[in-house]
Formats: structure tokens, C-alpha cells, sequence
């Protein structure tokens, strides 16, 4: 009772009340930042770290005889030939001179899934000769071809001809982007 006593000597004290005049209110839709795929781009660089290995041994998968060449099974030798007299264009290059080997490891895993990703199907590696290294031994060379023999997405590799790096480079292959069958074949040139 006392409260309600209250409350009517404050409404008699007060008197009349009208509400204010408040221009209506623009409703701003809020647009939040894009979204940062933090945890997927820490486990593409996990995935990337773990894909290749130094300590993988690809003379086991290499065909020797005049150059170097690998051939994923199931993939026809013709496309190691197509390969070598340069049917294939080479769409993109990356150079790994200079780089020490923690580095090139990963400038070409990321070289190998940028390529994949913009459709790509030929590229070159550069690894030099190893002429200026000490004792002028190839360090990179042996090691990117067991890094390219341990990548799904490579099918194919070569020595690259002369005239495009010789020993110092390979022509690499990659799988065609996801195409229908009756358009084009593994082995198929572009």
C-alpha cells in the first residue's frame, strides 16, 4: 500500500507527461569483417611442413639413363617423351638459387599447390647446378626431386632440355585440373 501511495504522489506531483519528439531511428546493417580462415591456413602450412621430407629416397623411383625422369605408375612413358622434346608448354617457373634448403622446401610446395590451384599443368624447377656450393656439389638438385616424387599432384618429371636449364633444372608435369573424361587425357599435350 505504501508503494502504490508513492507512485500516485509522484504521478499528482508531476502532472501531465507527453512523450518526446525523436526523429525515427535509421537501422545500419552491420557488416561484419570477413572472416579469417586462420585454422585452415595453419593447416595448409602444417600439411605443407609435413608433405615432403629430406629424409625420402627418390632413386628408387627414378628412371636413369641419359637424364634423370620419373614417372608416376599408371602413367605412360610416352608422357615422360612428350615431356622431354618439350610438347608441354611450360605455363610457370620458380627458381630456388640461393635459397637454403628449409626454404626452397617450402617455396616449391607452396609453387606446386598455387600452380594446382590456378589450373596449371607444366612448370619448370630451377635448382641450379651446384656450382657454387661447396665442394661444387648440387645440394638442391638431388633433394627437389625427392620433394617432387612425394607430391600426389606431379606425375611426371624430367631433366629440363638445354636450352631451358639443362642439369639445372626439371620440367615438371602436374595432374590435369578435374575435367571431364571424354575431354581430355592424363597423357594428352596441351
Amino acid at each position: 500500500r505504501e508503494a502504490a501511495a508513492d507512485a500516485n504522489l509522484f504521478r499528482r506531483e508531476i502532472g501531465e507527461v507527453a512523450p518526446l519528439a525523436v526523429p525515427p531511428r535509421a537501422s545500419l546493417p552491420r557488416n561484419p569483417p570477413p572472416p579469417l580462415p586462420v585454422q585452415t591456413r595453419l593447416d595448409e602450412e602444417a600439411v605443407l611442413h609435413e608433405a615432403i621430407s629430406d629424409e625420402f629416397d627418390p632413386e628408387v623411383l627414378l628412371d636413369t639413363d641419359e637424364t634423370l625422369s620419373y614417372c608416376r605408375p599408371g602413367v605412360s612413358q610416352e608422357v615422360v617423351r612428350k615431356l622431354r622434346r618439350g610438347d608441354w608448354i611450360v605455363q610457370a617457373q620458380i627458381d630456388l638459387h640461393g635459397m637454403r634448403r628449409e626454404e626452397a622446401r617450402e617455396a616449391l610446395a607452396e609453387f606446386i599447390r598455387e600452380s594446382v590451384k590456378r589450373g596449371m599443368r607444366c612448370l619448370r624447377v630451377i635448382h641450379g647446378k651446384g656450382l657454387g656450393s661447396v665442394g661444387k656439389e648440387p645440394v638442391l638438385k638431388g633433394k627437389v626431386r625427392a620433394w617432387l616424387v612425394q607430391k600426389s599432384e606431379v606425375i611426371a618429371f624430367c631433366q629440363a632440355r638445354p636450352h631451358d636449364g639443362g642439369a639445372g633444372a626439371v620440367v615438371v608435369l602436374l595432374q590435369p585440373a578435374a575435367t571431364p573424361a571424354h575431354t581430355r587425357t592424363l597423357a594428352e599435350p596441351r
